[in-house]
């Protein structure tokens, strides 16, 4: 944990060392911290606290006789004490706002179209999870008869999404029959989170009696073959703008984030990491590789969580270098999060 007692001067270093950085990509050194902000201090002061801020592990010299740039302890302290966060523009807003609008019946291009926004507004790597099936609601459900003993379970949720499964079945099904059981399974199973089918209709199975128990087993006997579906389902736009960095011109470098981004199941990780379960609207920041399980050295995300109707249902976030204007970023991403949340809570009605 960064040692929360820095002076008001060493506050005053760190925090104009992160800005420089972030505007320059270059190390500060200190005349050039002097002018910049105009500070009432002298370079030799200035080089004496940054050498302090060293020593305390806030700020790195990459090269001798180089100026300095901040650690991840230096990033973490700007983050937690320092930052301001910027409210997005009511120009961004409204764009934003206009754009998802075009999208409102389907939630699919809703999602996708955030993401892109995300990354046209930060000019990172916009991400955006879709929600997950425990809060995505059953609204029809069917089985569709094919050949040699399989049938198509065709799931559709209250985001407009439909999921497909081919099943194999242990003897054919009558039309009656197929008619009969999907009757039954759209009166028993509406509005039921989608990975909760084959429990919900399991603890119903004492309501049944005669032959509404039969159709429940038969019913059963498909959804429990439905493979558990623990896949995060990502939107991911502007991946390419991080060559654009500086940090990302490293072919090797390139190719680590890039591998990452590939694995959904990680990138959603890291966009989790570190939110607090206790405030279900708070933002989250994680730098570099402070995370030693998901984090990779160079990087940050900016996360938030989005809610529909009562329920968080995913996430929110940007991803780019340590050398980022968070800041900004966070009152996007925070934004983009609530508004999100209210436009898939309208649709899903």
């Amino acid at each position: 944990m960064p040692n929360q007692n820095l002076n008001e001067r060493e506050k005053l270093i760190l925090q104009a060392v992160v800005h420089l950085y972030i505007t320059t990509a270059e190390p500060a050194g200190s005349r050039a911290l002097v002018k910049r902000f105009d500070l009432d201090i002298s370079p030799a002061t200035v080089r004496n606290v940054m050498a302090d801020l060293e020593d305390g592990g806030y700020l790195k010299q990459p090269h001798t006789s180089s100026g300095r740039v901040p650690t991840d302890q230096g990033y973490r302290y700007y983050v937690d004490y320092l930052m301001h966060v910027q409210a997005m523009t009511k120009t961004d807003r409204d764009r934003l706002e206009a754009d998802l609008t075009h999208q409102l019946n389907d939630a699919d291009d809703i999602l996708r179209q955030t993401s892109h926004m995300l990354a046209l507004i930060s000019h990172q790597t916009g991400i955006v999870e879709a929600p997950s099936v425990s809060v995505a609601e059953v609204v029809h459900i069917e089985l569709m008869p094919m050949q040699d003993r399989k049938i198509v379970v065709l799931v559709a949720d209250n985001y407009g999404r439909v999921r497909t499964m081919v099943m194999g079945l242990t003897k054919t099904l009558s039309d009656d029959e197929l008619h009969t059981l999907n009757r039954f399974l759209s009166d028993v199973l509406r509005a039921t989170p989608v990975d909760q089918l084959a429990t919900t209709l399991r603890t119903k199975l004492s309501e049944f009696v005669d032959s509404r128990r039969k159709l429940a087993e038969q019913a059963l006997g498909v959804l429990d073959s439905i493979p558990t579906d623990s896949h995060h389902q990502l939107f991911l736009e502007g991946a390419t703008q991080l060559f654009e960095q500086p940090e990302f011109h490293n072919v090797e470098r390139a190719r680590e984030v890039f591998g990452l981004l590939e694995e959904s199941d990680r990138v959603v990780e890291l966009l989790r990491a570190g939110v607090h379960t206790t405030d279900n609207q708070r933002s989250r920041v994680l730098i570099g590789s402070e995370d030693e399980k998901h984090g990779l050295e160079g990087i940050s995300v900016v996360s938030a969580p989005y809610r529909v109707g009562d329920k968080t249902a995913g996430m929110v976030g940007v991803l780019g270098p340590q050398r980022m204007p968070y800041s900004r970023l966070t009152g996007i991403v925070e934004y983009t999060a609530q508004m999100l949340g209210r436009m898939l809570t309208r649709i899903s009605g």
